[in-house]
Formats: structure tokens, sequence, C-alpha cells
């Protein structure tokens, strides 16, 4: 797709030649790329069309555009037009208008969700200026007290909508009507140099919104390019502008960061440019201070969970949040527990005093709901639970709901270096096993154990006093078959 885009690049460099058109936008007509109506969704060309036949202009923008290009799956289908939120909402029927930061219109089909936006103006640029813009529709915005864009519904055209954007490969549009691109930015030559550059002073654009620090590391991890040196260059500086930023949000953000395929590429960006710390402040102290032990290696551990978590995004399987989140505060917790064991604390009492402790702390970086601070517990939980498989515990795990999570959080700890005494390989045997042998391998585990912990000393009997009215009673006690005890 790439080669593709090298006659596209050529195509828009001889259009800025040309006396004729010295300014973007640069539009390229069908016959000079190869995204068509084939490669979309039909739901989202419906909503062009639907808007198209209302009087207003209707565009597809930023990540189905730039991934076609690329040669990636388009996977999210945005549309932006200059109809307000509630013009939107008014067309269809099938709609809700979400959010107060940037009020959005969400068209429903089924499962599948189209966003619809309004062209917006650059308002956080000078205020002034935007409330003297005859083509703005609205005039809603709002800045924090550290320059942070609290609220942006101040609407505009296309052009400063493009402005407005992130990185130039998201200011591409897609023009139904004519089935034409528009370049507004300088995209396409960027995608062609695999590089990500900042719209406008990066600097002054991270103040706006610090989440596009992290969405410039996401991209680099996601697409393999480069982060343009002027782009690059004050994300280190300005990391701590995350600490403004809303918990809630950034637990979203961690999981597109690092539960989207590219984990391992993500984790390393996020660390080199000091933005890990701001996400898991406790998790990054421990990796810095270079603590492990025997049954743990913290950065091998989270390497492996990341891996094993991409292989199954890449193979098309699911991954749980909680998952996610439970391999990357693990290290903390095992930690913690040691800490409260040195007190003189029993294991378990100290795992669950531990895993408190941690998520507490995680709270006040990235909001972590209960819904999956539940079973990140009960996976913690498991690994303490999952070596006692005497008697009947075998089969009582084995029905418990979280036991499947708990075994491959088992498996990732065998495949980081601990030595767990093949303790997978057991499970994974047990798993498939019939009844008949299912027991035959816990008669294995039980003679084992009996030979390490060398001949069962016999109890002596107890006599109980005979009080005349219970002899028999005492007679039964000391006749009794004592070979189990």
């Amino acid at each position: 797709m790439l080669t593709g885009l090298k006659s596209l690049v050529r195509k828009a460099t001889s259009l800025l030649a040309s006396p004729k058109a010295q300014t973007y936008p640069i539009i390229i007509p069908r016959s000079e790329h190869s995204l068509s109506r084939q490669n979309l969704s039909p739901n989202a060309v419906k909503v062009l069309y639907r808007l198209n036949s209302a009087g207003y202009d209707a565009f597809l923008v930023g990540g189905c555009v730039r991934d076609h290009l690329i040669g990636m799956e388009p996977k999210d289908f945005d549309v932006v037009t200059n109809a307000t939120p509630e013009e939107v909402h008014s067309i269809f029927s099938n709609s809700r208008l979400i959010g107060r930061r940037f009020k959005l219109v969400h068209v429903t089909f089924g499962r599948e969700i189209i966003e619809v936006s309004t062209f917006r103006a650059n308002s956080a640029q000078d205020e002034k200026a935007a409330s003297h813009n005859t083509s703005l529709k609205g005039k809603d915005s709002a800045r924090s007290a550290h320059g942070i864009v609290l609220r942006d519904n101040v609407y505009g055209n296309i052009e400063e909508d493009a402005e407005r954007r992130d990185f130039t490969f998201n200011a591409l549009y897609y023009n139904v009507q004519d089935f034409s691109i528009h370049d507004y930015c300088g995209g396409l030559k960027d995608i062609e140099n695999k590089q990500i550059r900042m719209i406008g002073d990066a600097r002054q654009r991270y103040q706006e919104d610090p989440v596009r620090m992290l969405r410039a590391i996401r991209f680099a991890g996601k697409l393999g390019f480069e982060l343009e040196a002027d782009t690059a260059a004050p994300i280190k500086e300005m990391a701590h502008l995350l600490d403004h930023i809303p918990p809630a949000r950034l637990f979203d953000e961690v999981l597109k960061l690092l539960g989207s395929g590219n984990g391992i590429a993500t984790f390393a960006l996020l660390r080199q440019y000091g933005l890990f710390r701001y996400l898991f402040p406790d998790t990054e102290a421990l990796l810095q201070s270079g603590w492990k032990r025997d049954d743990i290696d913290p950065e091998a551990f989270i390497l492996q969970g990341l891996k094993n978590t991409d292989d199954r995004i890449q193979s098309g399987k699911t991954t749980a949040p909680y998952f996610l989140y439970a391999i990357l505060l693990w290290p903390s917790v095992c930690l913690r527990q040691e800490e409260f064991q040195n007190q003189s604390m029993p294991s378990t009492p100290a795992l669950h005093q531990a895993a408190n402790m941690v998520l507490d702390n995680q709270v006040a970086s990235t909001a972590i709901p209960r819904r999956f601070s539940t079973p990140m517990r009960e996976i913690w939980d498991m690994q303490y639970r999952l070596p006692k498989r005497y008697g009947k515990r075998a089969f009582l795990l084995l029905e418990h709901p979280r036991f499947r999570a708990g075994f491959d959080f088992l498996l990732i700890r065998e495949l980081s270096g601990t030595k767990l005494d093949d303790l997978g390989a057991w499970w994974e045997t047990f798993q498939h096993a019939t009844e008949n042998e299912q027991r035959d391998l816990i008669k294995s585990i039980d003679n084992r154990t009996s030979e390490k912990e060398g001949p069962k000393k016999r109890r002596p009997r107890r006599r109980r006093k005979s009080n005349g009215k219970g002899s028999q009673t005492a007679q039964d006690t000391s006749t009794r078959d004592t070979s189990n005890e």
C-alpha cells in the first residue's frame, strides 16, 4: 500500500509546485488513490449520504483514511460535518448526544457505533479571535488553571477543523460525494516518511491536552513510525502534566496503549519518554530500583505478560482489561507482600493487605473500576491456591470462575523464569484428563509430598476418662481403628 502512496505524494508535490495551487488542501481524485466504498463501513457510508441529503457537508476523517493508506484494515470510522450535534441528532433517530468536553453524536447500528462530530475551530489558541470568527456556530470553551482544555465546543469550518487535529496523518478527509481524499496538513508525505508530526506548536498542543503525548507514543508503537524531532522534544519535560488528567480517562488510555496488540513496543516507548511513571508510579519505581527475587523478575514478568497479550490480540482473541492491569501491578504486590511478611504477618493476609495497598495507590493515577479490581484480586489469590491440589481442592479450583485467568497468569510467571516445579504442566494435564486420571494425578502429588515430609508420626491415642455413665464410650474409643490417624 505504501508503494501506491508514493504516487499520491508525487501527485501532491506536483500540485503544490503548480502556480495554481500554492496552499493546502491537496485534493487527490478517486483515480489517484485506492480507497473505495468497499473498504468502508456500509453504516458509515449511510451516515455520510444521509447528512449530504439533508444539505450538510460530511467527510470520513482520521484513522480510517490513514490506516488504509498505510496498508492496515480500517476499524474506526469517524464522520465530521458542518451540522451541529443537535442537528445531527435530529436527523438520526438511532442516535444520542454524548460528552461535555467535546459534544458528539453516536449513531448506532446494532453493535456498530459511528461517531459524528462537528467541524471545530482551535479556540484554545486565541479565545478573542474565536469570538470574532463569523464562521463559528457556537462559542463554548473552557481551560483549567494549567492551560488544559476542559471544554471545546467552538465550531468552525473544515480548514479550522484540520488545524486543530493532533497529527498530520489524522487531518486526511474522504469525501463520499466525489470519492476524493483531502490532505490539509501534509499527512500523505509524513505517512510516506513513516513520521509522526504534531500539527502546530507541539508544546502548546500538549499543554492544551497532555493525553496527546500518550497518543503520539501509541501511534509510534502501533505503526512503527518515528516521532518527528519537534514533536518528541517537549514530551519528557511536559510529562508531569498527566498528573492533571482525570484518572478515569487515563485508565482508558492505558488499555489503548498496552492492550491493542503492540504492548511491548509501547511499554518501551512510555518508559523511554518518561510517561510510564505517571501511569504506574509504583511499578516504575520498583523497576528503577532493580528489586527482584528468586520467584520473580519484575521486568521479565511484565514483558512476558505483554507478549502474551500482544499474541492473543494479533491472533484475533480478546483480552480482559483486569488481566492486563493484574500483570502490570503484580510485581508491586509481591514487593509489598514481602514487606508485610517481614513484619511477621502470615503469607495470605500479607497478600491481601499488599493487594489493598497497591490498588489504593494505583487508583490515584488510573482509576480501576471495582468490576475489574475484584477479579484482579482473585487472580493474585489464585497464585497461592493453585499449588494446593490435595484431596478435593483440585476439583474445586477447576470449577472456580477465575480458574482460567489464574492458570494463564501462572503460565506467564513460569515463562518469565519463575520456578514452580512444573505446576503449569500439571494443571494443563489435569484439565484434560479423565476423572480416574485426575485422581491418579492428585495421588502422585500426595505421594510426592509424603516422601518429602517423611513418614507420618502416629498420634498417641486419647483415652477418655470413664465417668461411670460413659464406660461404653471409653471402650469404643480404645478399640477404634486408628490406621488413618
